[in-house]
Formats: C-alpha cells, structure tokens, sequence
C-alpha cells in the first residue's frame, strides 16, 4: 500500500538555494507559520544536534521523539537534503504537514525500491510495514535501515528507535530501545517536566525498571540526579546504542514551570557522570516555533 501526502513546497527552488538563503527561508517560513516575530538568535536543530553529512539518527527516550523526528526532517529537507523517516518501533501516522510522502508496505524489498526511485521527487519519504488500527503504524526492521544506508541519494535516516506512551520519562524494556547497527548519532531525549513528579504508572514508562535504575523508591519524586543516571546508566535509555555513534542528550520541555533551572541542573549532572559517548547537551521546547534554547558542551 502507498499512500501520497501532498503539501504546498519550494523543494526544487529550494535545493539550488546557497546555505544563506536556506537559513532565510526557513526564518522566513517560521515567520509566515506563526505571524510572530522572531526574537533572538534562531538556533537551528541541525546545528543544535551537530548533523554531519550521510547521518543515521536514533531518537530514543521519551517526551518528544516523534515532534523532534518530522521537525528536523523538514529542517533538512529546506536544506536541500533527502530524507527518510521511519521507526524500528511504533509511531502515529504523521500528517501531511510533517511529510511529503508516507510509504506503507509489508514486503521490505518494496520500500528499499520505493525509496530507490522516488527519493529525488518528494525529498522527504516516511515508511513503514503496515496500518496498526486508526493513525498507527508498525516500524520496519533495524536490518532495513542498514540496507537503505547503501542508497546514495539519502542524505540523512532518521529513526523513532523507543516507544514511551507519552510519558515525559521512561526506561527501556528487554529489547528496547531497536537502534539499528549503522546509527551514526543516537539522540537521548527525556522530558524535564517529569522531574519532581512522583515515580508511578501515571507519570513514568516501566516505573519499576526506572525505580532500580535510579534508586528512586516507587510513589517518591524524581530528582534531578535520577534524570541523570537515566541518560548515563547502562541499562539506560540509550542502552545498546553502537559504541561508535555519538550521543546528545535532548532535554525536552524547558518551556514549562521551572524548566530551564531543571534543565540546566540535570545537564550538570549529566556533565559530572563523564560519559564518553554524550558529546552535548540541548535545551529544548520542541512544540515550540523555536524548538532549541540552549546547547550546552562539556566543561
């Protein structure tokens, strides 16, 4: 089955647009989006994340991968660059404004063909395997997303690698979270309006699993040390990440009550854990025209 989304686009202008231009354009675009003025410096997610050229990205975590995985895509895609966006896990069907084509088909070999020929048209693909009731959609394989890597004209892959039932926080199931083996860039994302809630079903993804990871008791409020050892811990949220991609913790929400102050403790924390892989720290409020605050690096 596929399906064709249609929305209004300057992709072929776009893709013969200098860099100054893109970055105009997509200032411009914001601007007719939401009839305000921007203020301050704009801080793209491209630049936020650190993008290189022929990435592979995982979206792990909770609080926000689905809203990260289209606005980034379409940041790219007004760069000029050729995405593909899929899930090695579950995802709502996205809308027309958050991709150009959606591509569903059991058969796998079918989307690696799909996308073979109809990449350099619509610039912006999502697939996946099938229909899952109404506005649901089953993921494809991780070993899919190593083979559309051998595809020249994709410039970037972005992958919902986790689940979380829209919870801010969460911590991995056994096989969790599905990052495939060719992941370049594995984004950890956790929502700092779960900080000081209480560890329950309610506020929290496998509470249990969160409750001895951090040694918060169930039914006590996390902290913003708990917050960190979820980014850093082994059996963390982005447990099974490649040794070799880079990791950049996303800290979702900074626009709700207190949300900055959170976020700027848990990044020091986070910092003073020394993990090797966590390269940077972004601040974030990704349902917002402006989605990135601040990006913060190792001292």
């Amino acid at each position: 089955m596929a399906e064709g989304y249609w929305k209004p686009s300057f992709v072929g202008l776009i893709s013969e647009m200098d860099s100054h231009q893109k970055v105009v354009y997509s200032i411009i675009e914001r601007f007719v989006k939401t009839n305000q003025k921007v203020e301050g410096p704009v801080i793209f997610l491209t630049d936020a994340l650190g993008i290189k050229t022929r990435e592979v990205i995982s979206l792990v975590g909770a609080g926000g991968k689905t809203t990260l995985m289209f606005g980034l895509a379409n940041e790219l895609v007004l760069n000029g660059k050729k995405v593909v966006s899929t899930t090695t896990t579950k995802i709502l069907e996205p809308s027309s404004g958050e991709t150009n084509f959606l591509f569903i088909n059991r058969d796998e070999e079918m989307i690696k063909e799909f996308v073979d020929h109809y990449l350099v048209q619509y610039h912006h693909l999502t697939v996946a395997r099938e229909r899952l009731g109404p506005k649901k959609l089953m993921g494809v394989s991780p070993n899919l997303v190593d083979e559309l890597c051998c595809l020249n004209q994709i410039d970037t892959i972005i992958i919902e690698a986790d689940g979380a039932a829209g919870r801010p926080i969460k911590a991995p199931r056994e096989g969790e979270p599905v990052i495939p083996s060719k992941t370049t860039l594995t984004v950890a994302i956790l929502g700092v309006d779960g900080m000081e809630m209480k560890l329950n079903e309610e506020n929290v993804f496998q509470p249990e699993r969160v409750s001895k990871i951090t040694g918060i008791p169930v039914g006590e409020r996390i902290t913003d040390e708990a917050m960190a050892i979820l980014m850093v811990h082994p059996e963390g949220i982005f447990k099974g990440a490649p040794s070799s991609s880079r990791v950049v913790a996303f800290l979702n929400k900074v626009d709700t009550p207190n949300g900055m102050s959170k976020a700027k403790s848990i990044a020091q924390k986070i910092f003073d854990k020394k993990h090797p892989q966590i390269e940077r720290v972004v601040l974030g409020q990704l349902e917002n025209e402006s989605p990135v605050t601040e990006v913060i690096f190792p001292y």
